[in-house]
C-alpha cells in the first residue's frame, strides 16, 4: 500500500512540474529572452469629452448636459484611462505599448490631458491627431512612446460618400519606425450601426473601401510594406466589410503578398470578444496586419500573438450588467468605470542581434 501511495505521488509531482515547465516556455521573460518584443495596441475610450463647450456636438458632455459632465468625472474618467493604459501589454514586456490607436476622443486638448496623468506620465507619450467633421463630434488619435517608435509621416483620410450629409470619423495613417523597421498603422472608427446593422452596413462597406485604398496605395509604393489595421470597425471579423472587402483573411497560411491577416477571426470563434450587446459577445476592435508581419522574414519584426485585454477591474462585476465591460455611464446612472470596449493587442517580435 505505501508503495501505490508513493508512486501515486510522485506521478502527481511530475505531472504539476510539466505543467509548470510548458507555462514558463510560453510565458513572461523565457518566452521572449531571445527577441525584442513591441506591444501594439488599440483603445475605444468611449466618449473622452473636456468639460468645455466647444463647435462640435458636445452638449451631453457639459457640466449642465444629460451627464452633468463636471470636473470631477473628467478626471475620474483620465484616471481610469490611464490605469488602463498603463496595464496594456505589461505582462508581456514593462514598456507596455509602444503604439496605441484610440477612438472616441473629443479632441486634441484631452489626449494632452491623458498622457499626463501620473499612471503613464513616465512613458511621455506623443500625440498624432487631426480634427475629423464627425457628427458626435469624436476623433481617432494615435499614442506613441518616442523611445520605440519614430513618425516619419502622418495623413488624416476623409471618408466621402454619395450622402453629402453624413458626417464621420477621419482615418488616420501614420508611418514611423518601430524597431528599426518601417511600419504603416491606419487607425479607424468606422459607422456605428445606428438604425440597425443591415440600415447602416452601406456606409461601413464605404469606410472599409477607403482603408483597403489606403493599403493599397502603401503597396504600390512597397509590395512589402508593414502595415497594422487597427480600430473600432463596427463590424466583426466575419462581417462583408472586412472579411470581404478589405479581405482580412482567417487563416495566416493563406495570406499572399500585399493581402492581409485578420488576427482576432478564430479568437471570436471561441466566444471572446472586445464588447458586449444584447447578451451578446462582439469583436469589433480589431487589428490586422500584412502579409509580411505574418509570413515574412522571422528574423525581423513580424507577429507573435494577439489578446482581448480582459481584466477584472475592467468587467463589471454585480447587477444587472454583471459580466460586461464597466463602463463611465449605464442607464443614465455614473458608474465611475472604463469603456463599453475592451482595449486589444498584437505582440510583434524581431530577433536580438
Amino acid at each position: 500500500m505505501r508503495k501505490q501511495l508513493l508512486f501515486s505521488l510522485i506521478v502527481l509531482l511530475s505531472a504539476a512540474s510539466c505543467k509548470a515547465s510548458d507555462k514558463t516556455k510560453t510565458t513572461g521573460n523565457e518566452a521572449t529572452k531571445n527577441v525584442e518584443v513591441a506591444c501594439v495596441a488599440f483603445y475605444n475610450l468611449e466618449n473622452l469629452f473636456d468639460t468645455i463647450d466647444g463647435p462640435n456636438n458636445d452638449a451631453e458632455f457639459l457640466p449642465e448636459g444629460s451627464y452633468k459632465w463636471g470636473g470631477m468625472k473628467y478626471k475620474a474618467k483620465l484616471k481610469n484611462m490611464s490605469y488602463t493604459i498603463s496595464q496594456i501589454g505589461t505582462d508581456i514586456t514593462p514598456v507596455g505599448a509602444a503604439i496605441l490607436g484610440v477612438s472616441e476622443i473629443e479632441n486634441r486638448s484631452v489626449l494632452e490631458d491623458l498622457v499626463e496623468q501620473p499612471a503613464i506620465a513616465a512613458r511621455s507619450y506623443q500625440i498624432v491627431h487631426y480634427d475629423s467633421p464627425d457628427r458626435r463630434g469624436v476623433d481617432v488619435g494615435l499614442l506613441y512612446n518616442p523611445r520605440l517608435f519614430t513618425v516619419s509621416n502622418s495623413k488624416s483620410y476623409r471618408l466621402r460618400t454619395d450622402d453629402t450629409t453624413f458626417l464621420t470619423r477621419d482615418q488616420l495613417m501614420v508611418s514611423g519606425y518601430l524597431m528599426g523597421e518601417k511600419v504603416h498603422v491606419i487607425v479607424n472608427h468606422w459607422p456605428s450601426r445606428w438604425g440597425g446593422e443591415e440600415h447602416s452596413r452601406p456606409k461601413r462597406v464605404e469606410a472599409a473601401k477607403l482603408t483597403r485604398s489606403i493599403v493599397d496605395s502603401l503597396f504600390g509604393v512597397d509590395a512589402k510594406a508593414k502595415v497594422i489595421v487597427m480600430g473600432d470597425l463596427n463590424d466583426d471579423p466575419t462581417n462583408e466589410s472586412c472579411a470581404t472587402i478589405l479581405d482580412a483573411k482567417k487563416e495566416a497560411s493563406e495570406v499572399a503578398p500585399k493581402e492581409l491577416y485578420n488576427v482576432f477571426w478564430k479568437t471570436l470563434e471561441k466566444g471572446i470578444g472586445s464588447l458586449s450587446y444584447n447578451n451578446q459577445w462582439n469583436l469589433f476592435d480589431q487589428i490586422i496586419l500584412s502579409h509580411e508581419l505574418i509570413n515574412g522574414d522571422e528574423k525581423k519584426l513580424h507577429y507573435w500573438k494577439s489578446e482581448v485585454f480582459y481584466r477584472d477591474f475592467l468587467i463589471q462585476q454585480e447587477g444587472r450588467y454583471k459580466g460586461i465591460p464597466l463602463r463611465t455611464h449605464a442607464g443614465g446612472i455614473w458608474l465611475n468605470g472604463y469603456s463599453d470596449h475592451l482595449p486589444t493587442a498584437v505582440y510583434l517580435v524581431k530577433e536580438k542581434k
